[in-house]
């Protein structure tokens, strides 16, 4: 048995929960993020060797510091923390999607990096379901004019919405935040936006999975 041998075991289980879920809930398409904010590269590069090609970062500087030890090949990282303005040029050409574009005054930062680099950034809008005061994130009632607002930028690619439940004693709590963004989500997307196919919903850390 190997010192990292319980990350197989871990990502085993959690893989057959995944499978468990998404059959219930009729094949849904879901992909494992793994958020890497504890951990070193040598962690993330084995993980990254048993199949999990997204990783989700949290803070830019720890970005920065696994950057270059990383192996990349077919590796997405995601960036799912909150993100400043003046640290979007840092991660622009790194990143594979943004979850945490909260604000008009983000999407133009983030469309300014991207157009210097000819690249168009596939992003998620958050959304502050649980309407805390102490969380970012664009209020329900005001995300499908910023969906729209967000169609004058052209190096943005609109994929979906992230939110974070507020602290929850039960799953149940959990998943009302939850059910309640995924069906603001497909509102937006089909009778605001008019696009076609789902979107991309990410909800909840790991102990709300």
């Amino acid at each position: 048995m190997t010192a990292l041998s319980y990350v197989d075991q871990n990502l085993a289980a959690i893989q057959a929960r995944i499978n468990a879920a998404a059959e219930r809930a009729g094949g849904r398409k879901v992909t494992l993020l793994a958020a890497v904010k504890y951990t070193d590269t040598e962690h993330i590069n084995y993980l990254h060797s048993l199949g999990v090609n997204d990783i989700g970062e949290n803070r830019v500087q720890q970005l920065l510091e696994h950057w270059d030890a990383l192996d990349r090949t077919d590796l997405r990282v995601h960036f799912i923390g909150t993100l400043q303005k003046n640290k979007v040029k840092y991660i622009i050409d790194k990143v594979s999607m943004i979850h945490s574009l909260d604000s008009l005054s983000l999407a133009a930062e983030i469309e300014k990096q991207a157009a210097k680099r000819g690249i168009v950034m596939d992003v998620l809008v958050e959304i502050n379901s649980g309407m805390e005061e102490n969380k970012s994130g664009i209020s329900p009632a005001d995300a499908a004019a910023f969906c729209q607002e967000l169609a004058q930028f052209s190096h943005l690619n609109l994929c979906g919405f992230m939110t974070m439940a507020p602290k929850c004693e039960k799953n149940e709590e959990y998943r009302k935040y939850f059910r309640k963004t995924s069906q603001l989500c497909l509102d937006i997307w089909q009778k605001t936006l008019h696009n076609i196919g789902r979107p991309i919903l990410s909800m909840g850390m790991s102990d709300s999975f």
